[in-house]
């Protein structure tokens, strides 16, 4: 990885205003941190080092911003998450219907909402059938991975 690689990887912590950013490519692995992530300064430390393991290639991007404190009702409910960082949107474009509302009842493979991630619009599907409980992620409000996004109750 050259230094215009970093160089990107940190512009990419900053558009979409991470905490940090993990990269594992083969034997080598990166990590960049923001000395401040919610006030979105300049980047404290970016650590480079082999990786202790030859794993095929991939690449993993983690977040920690802060979360914000939510209620979850409690019952028999399966969570759908974000399956990667960017940004959530409930419909398709300003003006249009959400594509689902709560207590919309949904089928296993229906759209959910789109995360644009790096320019690219991802629609994300219902893995369960039955009917939203609660949506947990405001519109246009950047995620991360693994962030809980719907509550559907089978």
């Amino acid at each position: 990885m050259d230094i215009s690689q970093v160089k990107k990887l940190i512009q990419l912590l900053n558009d979409h205003n991470l905490g940090e950013l993990k990269i594992k490519d083969g034997d080598f692995k990166i990590t960049i941190r923001h000395r401040d992530y919610a006030k979105n300064a300049s980047v404290s430390s970016v650590i480079a080092a082999p990786a202790t393991t030859t794993a095929p290639t991939q690449t993993t991007t983690t977040t920690t911003e802060n979360k914000k404190a939510d209620t979850v009702p409690t019952g028999n409910f399966q969570t759908i998450k974000a399956p990667m960082i960017g940004t959530f949107y409930r419909a398709a474009g300003e003006g249009k219907e959400p594509f689902v509302k709560v207590g919309d009842k949904v089928k296993k493979g229906d759209v959910l909402c789109i995360i644009e991630a790096m320019k690219l619009f991802n629609e994300i599907q219902s893995e369960v059938a039955g009917k939203v409980i609660k949506v947990m992620v405001d519109n246009a409000q950047a995620v991360e991975y693994d962030q809980p996004l719907f509550l559907i109750e089978p």
